[in-house]
């Protein structure tokens, strides 16, 4: 049984970095962690306000000494970790970028949390000891090294914590979703309440995701929530990050927000009246809309996780 941990809450990026041979850039694990000489993809903890393709660049930088440029998004991920030598189990939203070498040359890295990068063919990559988010992201079936909590510990949805400048601070992962009809007639939206941050502002359903929980799974369950529609996913967009220095929301004191969202191309294939579940909460309307005027909505009347992936999907 895993013991009793402290649970904590992440994001990272990761990159899939490969040569003219076809192998695979992946980083060891040094005796500094918790898991010595796993092997995982170059990345690591997006900082507070950081866009994750800077992220990966730098993190990819630090643990290998090459310089990357992000070509785009493959995957996002989530699972949970314990590491007892720690006294904490960690949930962790996990961007995986594709990416290209610009320059630069290896370097071992004695002494710090990973050591070694090297390139691996797949084969020889699923003969190692994987981090799982790495063999999922490779689509190999190595297993995993990771120790992992038959259930999600108790964790706040929104937890926002006193920052370096005291103010507090919070950043958080969440999925929403350009969702249509079959026929893409409709587009969905949702207005946020009053005393939430943008409220009167049309957004695109869905929200915060649980500990423990996938986007895609937290991105319906979001749906039927906010909207009482059923829908299926189809691809992944792309992911938004910002950041509000200075938000003012339902706690009554501005907090320093960091936003990350991702963004999911989502078909409902049986829609009805629009029927908003969660009373009380962040969404005060919803509607369908017309997918030909939703060009003409003003862009002031949007929020700008809703304008970015308007325009990523076409429709302004």
């Amino acid at each position: 049984m895993t013991p009793a941990l402290e649970p904590l809450r992440r994001i990272a990026a990761y990159a899939v970095a490969t040569d003219d041979d076809g192998r695979v850039l992946l980083v060891r694990a040094s005796s500094r962690s918790g898991t010595p000489g796993v092997w995982s993809l170059p990345g690591g903890a997006v900082d507070h306000g950081e866009d994750p393709n800077h992220t990966v660049v730098r993190e990819t930088a630090a643990e290998t000494g090459l310089s990357v440029a992000v070509t785009g998004l493959r995957d996002v991920l989530a699972d949970m970790r314990s590491l007892p030598h720690r006294g904490v189990t960690i949930h962790t939203d996990r961007l995986i970028y594709s990416v290209s070498i610009r320059g630069g040359t290896i370097v071992d890295r004695v002494g710090h949390p990973t050591d070694l990068a090297r390139w691996h063919t797949l084969e020889e990559a699923e003969r190692l000891k994987l981090r799982q988010f790495t063999a999922d992201a490779l689509g190999l079936g190595s297993a995993s090294a990771d120790l992992r909590p038959e259930t999600a510990p108790t964790f706040p949805s929104f937890y926002a914590h006193p920052g370096p400048d005291g103010l507090h601070r919070a950043q958080r992962f969440a999925a929403y979703a350009i969702a249509t009809d079959p026929h893409d007639t409709s587009l969905l939206l949702t207005r946020i309440a009053p005393g939430y941050p943008g409220e009167g502002r049309w957004h695109l359903p869905g929200g915060g995701t649980d500990y423990g929980e996938q986007p895609g799974t937290a991105l319906i369950r979001e749906l039927v929530e906010e909207t009482g529609q059923e829908g299926r996913l189809v691809e992944l967009l792309g992911v938004a990050s910002h950041r509000d220095a200075a938000s003012l929301g339902p706690e009554g004191y501005p907090i320093d927000w960091h936003g990350v969202r991702a963004f999911y191309r989502v078909i409902v294939d049986r829609p009805t009246e629009v029927e908003i579940h969660d009373v009380g909460g962040s969404t005060s309307e919803a509607r369908w809309v017309p997918v030909k005027q939703v060009a003409d909505l003003p862009e002031d009347d949007l929020t700008e996780v809703t304008a970015e992936a308007l325009r990523k999907a076409g429709l302004i």
